[in-house]
């Protein structure tokens, strides 16, 4: 996602100034994705030149606030209605480094793979107990079930990954 639709999202709900953004931006992702506040003011004054966003007053305590364009909600919505395709995503760090290993000289691809395991199950755990004590809602429990799906889904790839090696050794 970026960070300049979630701030859009967030926007379509009303008025907000940047640091409310970013609470808002932490809390909906589950905290996973924290945001330096340098980065909410940077995409808001990007927003406010591509004429998505408008200074929208201030609160009482004299803070911008920020509203979103009738072109910021055009945008936002072509964005939602926009299916994200599998070359819109950053590659994948993991399935390059075993590739790697697998390809370089002195390395014991095997050990490589159940480091990994292991962090990977570390991380499953932490992302359980994350779930369980999760109480920000919808948007903060399917950021979790994701997370989680995509380490089942990690641990699986490693499996199929220490299988094929054997395979070839075999």
């Amino acid at each position: 996602m970026s960070i300049r639709h979630g701030l859009l999202a967030l926007l379509s709900n009303g008025p907000r100034y940047g640091y409310q953004l970013r609470v808002e931006f932490e809390a909906s992702t589950g905290a996973t994705w924290p945001l330096n506040i340098g980065q909410v003011y940077t995409t808001l004054s990007r927003l406010e030149r591509d004429g998505v966003v408008a200074p929208g007053g201030a609160d009482e305590q004299g803070r911008t606030l920020y509203a979103i364009s009738e072109a910021g909600r055009e945008e936002l919505s072509t964005w939602f209605a926009t299916p994200v395709g599998q070359t819109d995503r950053p590659r994948d760090e993991l399935v390059i480094k075993i590739a790697m290993a697998v390809a370089a000289a002195d390395v014991d691809v095997a050990e490589v793979i159940l480091a990994q395991c292991m962090a990977t199950m570390r991380a499953l755990q932490e992302l359980t107990r994350a779930k369980r004590g999760a109480t920000d809602g919808a948007a903060q429990r399917l950021v979790l079930d994701s997370m989680i799906f995509k380490a089942e889904a990690e641990q699986r790839w490693l499996d199929h990954c220490e299988a094929v090696l054997k395979e070839r050794n075999a």
